[in-house]
């Protein structure tokens, strides 16, 4: 090639046409260093026939400068790219840059500089000194990234290199991992299981497109199944990405990838330290064969795009997680993003679920994915009995939110030994603060949003943006003391109601904010299997994933919670996280029972759970969606406006709504304020469409939006298929 096409990784920029040096080697895929300007940008080669763009006189280009040491994105990477943003109306470059998520890795091998303790005292020991000694004890890292995990300044940790605390030491960049080992500790599978994983290693061997629907209810030993077709890629030398939907799930999967193959698998996240992230990066896209390279790689939605040199499986598990959506940004589904990578790789794909999402049934009903099925719990473990607690009749004491079978069911588990698990999707103490002198309701002063009283941090937080204030001791409007009050219950509440209840019972509150990393999540988990814990009050965190053979008790606190607001898909969410967090309970040999609170008992949602028939549920809904051109059978999309001037974020959706194309197969509702009508100081309001599976929905978009004009503070984001509504 004497000239190049570059995607450059700036969505303001459109593609540039560059020549190439004769000492230079470039091929479609290739990253590379180009100048603009006085400044240099980064881009990717891209065949110019697919990407459009200004044709330049070869006498008008500029040279490249450098071609990174770094293997070319391969071709079926490059059409994911493409593919993710055309679906996704996001900017090409925007979706290209996620595959360069680790700048650090591009310029090549070599070592780095790391540090850790010595095990020598300095002679000097100060609080702080003292504090970052405890916190790093088996940490090795940069300066920067071990000053964040002891939360001290990065002077106090030079201060301890010199004084001999802490040493320097060379770190390989490109140092391989261990190698798995697929016959390390084979499983005795079920004759069900053996089938199931008999279907997977085929589909692996066979080295093409297949997706799988792998259905089965929770602790059905899903994951033993894929593990089977994860060990074939590995005797294949072939790599598996594992697509995990949060981080709390990671370290317990971590010990039952390492329990069956030998050592952990790679793991990706946005948690991970920079030089992790690194040497990961590298690993995936290395292309030697012997187990060099990253043979596992277990991560969250943005490892989707990562640069594997010879991908061989994916495995997308809890595959009806709405934390798969990615809702700023790429506003991308992982698990159909999942589906068109292996389609473009030929490699099969397996999305695995207890609660499979209504979109994925239809596909296996259409006959496109191969539905797999695991009916019944693994070994002697039975599912749990469920029941439903009337929460009209069978009323909490005042101030009190547990009701009295709740409260005899914890009161049984504790005289048995035996653990219990309350569920509340609502982090903190209580949702809203008020005063009772002069009614004043403590609001985020950048959401239309309540601040969420934390009294285990003494804050006051808004879960949207993350502002924080103190609790306040006084009314802020009035200056009357004593006067405010907590209205509802989060888990923290419902922590302190046990602890009056049970004060001799050891409880643990599980959340994102106090499971904030990967060693937190580690202590909880060993607390749980080794009995420490007697009753776990927590969020959606705990739905998913936990395997405690002694908890036996699941108590829903509050399941009409999920079904308010405008969420268009909220009961078929609320069924799932409900039956997910039922499945927590009777893994083992003991039975298990569940009690669901509830207000609205006939619920279709609630009704289905309790008679466990979730496929009354499923038809339910489908025809709901039908009717209604929803979801799998209509398409829907949001336009989204903002603007830290109301009046701009208002004028501009007016006149998108006033340019809405008026079609048969088409329809458009808006514009109006968004039900969280400011965000992190931005007023928004919102378009939704709703279209036949026939419309050109993603063309029409674009061009209905390309010949507007807004106001220069204005940004106005794309949702195809939303999950969020406010």
């Amino acid at each position: 090639m004497n000239r190049v096409r570059l995607l450059v990784l700036n969505a303001a920029l459109g593609p540039l046409d560059y020549r190439v040096p004769e000492h230079l080697a470039v091929e479609p895929g290739s990253v590379i260093v180009a100048p603009l300007g006085p400044r240099q940008v980064l881009g990717i080669a891209w065949e110019s026939e697919r990407l459009p763009g200004t044709e330049v006189p070869d006498a008008r280009l500029r040279p490249i400068l450098d071609v990174l040491p770094v293997p070319p994105l391969a071709a079926p990477l490059r059409r994911l790219i493409e593919w993710t943003a055309d679906y996704y109306c996001a900017p090409l470059a925007s979706v290209a840059r996620m595959a360069l998520s680790s700048g650090a890795a591009l310029r090549g091998g070599g070592t780095l500089t790391e540090y850790r303790l010595t095990g020598v005292m300095p002679p000097r020991l100060t609080p702080q000194r003292d504090a970052a000694i405890a916190a790093l004890d088996g940490e090795q890292g940069t300066i920067r990234e071990l000053a964040e995990l002891a939360g001290v300044s990065e002077g106090v940790l030079r201060g301890l290199v010199t004084a001999g605390a802490i040493e320097a030491v060379a770190v390989d960049i490109d140092r391989p991992y261990p190698p798995a080992d697929h016959e390390h500790a084979p499983p005795d599978l079920s004759e069900g299981q053996q089938a199931v994983a008999d279907r997977f290693v085929k589909a692996v061997r066979a080295r093409r497109f297949a997706p799988f629907l792998l259905d089965g209810v929770t602790g059905s030993g899903k994951t033993e199944t894929y593990f089977e077709a994860v060990a074939q890629a590995i005797r294949d030398e072939r790599q598996v990405l594992v697509l995990l939907p949060e981080i709390a799930l990671t370290e317990n999967f971590l010990k039952r990838f390492e329990a069956r193959f030998g050592v952990p698998p790679v793991v990706w996240h946005s948690s991970q330290k920079s030089s992790e992230r690194r040497r990961a990066w590298r690993q995936v896209c290395a292309s030697s064969r012997q187990g060099r390279g990253a043979q596992v790689v277990v991560g969250a939605r943005s490892a989707l795009f990562l640069p594997f040199a010879r991908l061989g499986l994916i495995v997308v598990d809890e595959a009806h997680e709405v934390s798969f959506k990615q809702d700023d940004g790429v506003r991308y589904n992982a698990r159909d993003v999942a589906v068109m990578r292996a389609r473009f790789e030929q490699v099969p794909v397996v999305l695995a679920s207890a609660t499979p999402a209504l979109e994925s049934l239809q596909m296996a009903e259409a006959g496109i994915y191969e539905k797999v099925e695991l009916p019944s719990r693994f070994g002697a473990a039975s599912l749990p009995d469920i029941a439903v607690v009337d929460l009209r009749e069978q009323v909490p004491p005042r101030g009190r939110w547990l009701a009295p079978p709740l409260v005899a069911g914890i009161e049984d588990r504790l005289a048995r030994g035996e653990q219990s698990l309350l569920f509340l999707n609502r982090r903190g103490y209580a949702p809203l603060t008020l005063c009772r002198n002069c009614g004043y309701r403590f609001q985020c002063p950048n959401c239309s949003a309540w601040l969420v009283e934390h009294r285990l941090t003494r804050r006051l937080a808004c879960h949207h943006c993350g502002h924080e204030v103190p609790s306040p001791e006084t009314c802020p409007e009035c200056g009357e003391a004593d006067c405010l009050t907590a209205c509802g219950p989060g888990v923290e509440r419902i922590a302190d109601e046990v602890a009056q209840l049970f004060p001799e019972a050891r409880t643990a509150v599980v959340t994102s904010d106090t499971l904030s990393n990967p060693e937190r999540i580690a202590a909880f988990v060993d607390a749980a299997e080794s009995g420490a814990i007697d009753v776990i009050v927590g969020t959606q965190l705990v739905t998913k994933g936990y395997h405690f053979p002694e908890l036996t008790l699941v108590g829903v606190v509050d399941a009409d919670l999920g079904l308010e607001g405008g969420d268009l898909r909220a009961a078929e969410r609320s069924y799932q996280q409900i039956a997910q967090v039922a499945g927590r309970a009777g893994r083992a040999a003991k039975t298990g029972e569940v009690l669901i609170q509830t207000r609205h008992p006939d619920a279709p949602v609630i009704a289905a759970l309790a008679a466990g028939d979730r496929y009354a549920f499923y038809a339910a809904e489908t025809d709901a969606r039908r009717h209604a051109g929803a979801p799998p059978f209509g398409r829907w999309a949001a336009i989204i406006v903002s603007s830290e001037d109301e009046a701009e974020a208002r004028e501009a959706a007016r006149i998108i709504g006033h340019a809405a194309p008026r079609m048969d197969d088409l329809a458009v509702y808006g514009p109006a304020p968004a039900p969280l009508s400011l965000l992190r100081g931005r007023y928004r309001y919102r378009l939704l469409i709703n279209a036949r599976r026939s419309a050109a929905l993603q063309q029409t978009i674009r061009d209905w939006l390309d010949s507007l004009q807004f106001a220069p503070g204005v940004r106005v984001g794309i949702d195809i298929d939303p999950y969020s509504f406010v």
